[in-house]
This record gives structure tokens, C-alpha cells and sequence, in this order.
């Protein structure tokens, strides 16, 4: 690993999204497991981060960040499938960007690790290496929220760290 992981940036750039209220209503939902969507979008968020400080590439790592905070922003429970969700797979991207658009100015690659974050799942690929490294970092993060398979709290981040 190289040595530019720096976490006052990860935090300061995490907490600039998290100071938006509206942001906190993930709290109320499961998204893997017995995880909440906001703990999962900070988990994905750091492990973005981490993938994409130590590529060999120039990556721009706020867009990073915050397309990570940003990709699940949907708002309800999925796995209620008497309330509509059946297609939340395919669905949910397009909501999490409708979402992300009322509360924050997006640039265009946080647009679109947003709509392609479920990329092969929905059919257009990302656009961007940035898109790429998040969509990565949400199935292994998914996987392991899943099957409870974190090695440790910092792996998926201590929530009250980056809300402080």
C-alpha cells in the first residue's frame, strides 16, 4: 500500500456529505445483514477510497468519496416486496442519482459511479475508472456485510468516526 492514504482528507470530504440531514435517514433502513444503508455507504466510501489511493492511476478521490456516499441514497426498504421494490436492482441507482441531485451539486463522474454503480447487473457501463472502483468496492463490501465476514470495525469503518 502506499503511504498517501491520508484520513483527515477521507473524513473531511465523508463529513461535507454527512452534514446534509437528509443524508441520515439511510440510518432507518437495512440495506445487508443487519447493516444500515448509511454504515454500508460509509463502508463503501472508505474502501473506495482505499482502492483508489493505491491505484496506478490518477483518480480523483473526493468524486470517489462522495459518488460512494452518494450511490445507494434511496430511501426505503427493498426487501419489501409487497410495496414495489421487486426491481430495486435495476431501479435503484436511477433513484439514489434523483436523490443525490435535490441535496448536492454532482459533477459528472459522481453522476455516474451513481447510475452504474450496479454495473453488469444494469446494462451501460461505467464511464469512468472512478465508477469502476466504486462499483468493485460495493459488491466486496456487500459480500462481506452478507455473510458478516469483516475482520475488523475499521475495515468497514466505524461509523461514529465519520460522523465525527
Amino acid at each position: 500500500m502506499r503511504d498517501n492514504i491520508n484520513l483527515g482528507y477521507f473524513l473531511e470530504v465523508i463529513n461535507d456529505v454527512l452534514k446534509e440531514p437528509e443524508i441520515h435517514k439511510m440510518d432507518n433502513f437495512i440495506q445487508h445483514g443487519n447493516i444500515t444503508t448509511l454504515s454500508h455507504c460509509i463502508a463503501v466510501a472508505y474502501n473506495s477510497y482505499i482502492m483508489a489511493v493505491n491505484s496506478p492511476f490518477r483518480v480523483c478521490l473526493k468524486s470517489v468519496i462522495r459518488g460512494a456516499m452518494l450511490h445507494d441514497f434511496f430511501l426505503y426498504d427493498w426487501h419489501d416486496k409487497n410495496k414495489g421494490f421487486r426491481w430495486h436492482g435495476f431501479k435503484h441507482p436511477k433513484i439514489a442519482l434523483n436523490n443525490a441531485k435535490k441535496f448536492f451539486d454532482l459533477n459528472n463522474i459522481e453522476k455516474d459511479i451513481i447510475v452504474r454503480h450496479m454495473w453488469p447487473l444494469t446494462v451501460i457501463p461505467p464511464k469512468y475508472l472512478e465508477s469502476f472502483i466504486v462499483s468493485i468496492a460495493d459488491k466486496t463490501v456487500s459480500v462481506l456485510e452478507t455473510f458478516k465476514l469483516f475482520k475488523s470495525k475499521f475495515q468497514m469503518i466505524n461509523r461514529k468516526l465519520a460522523l465525527i
